[in-house]
């Protein structure tokens, strides 16, 4: 996996949502290509443990803090590259 740095990339719908289809895909043991962005993560099994990983993983490539529940609140790729986005946008600018 090549390691997306916040300060090299900026957090779009289009940087965000390839990486989050590559790491559910490395959580779920499944192929990215087999991950539908339209389907509810718990369809997937993503479980509590896993939900908590990528939230980290969240905060440290993008630099955006996410509770666990987020991932139940906005349940598919597509919403949850959304929300991200969203959160992105609106930070105060360094």
């Amino acid at each position: 996996m090549t390691e997306i740095r916040p300060e090299r990339v900026q957090p779009t719908p289009e940087t965000i949502r390839p990486w989050l289809v590559e790491r559910l895909s490395h959580y779920l043991d499944r192929p990215a290509p087999d991950i539908d962005p339209d389907t509810p993560l718990a369809e997937y099994g993503l479980d509590s443990v896993y939900a908590f990983a990528l939230c980290g993983e969240i905060e440290d490539t993008w630099g955006l803090a996410v509770e666990p529940t987020l991932l139940w609140d906005v349940d598919t790729v597509v919403r949850l590259t959304g929300h991200l986005s969203a959160l992105a946008a609106d930070r105060p600018s360094a």
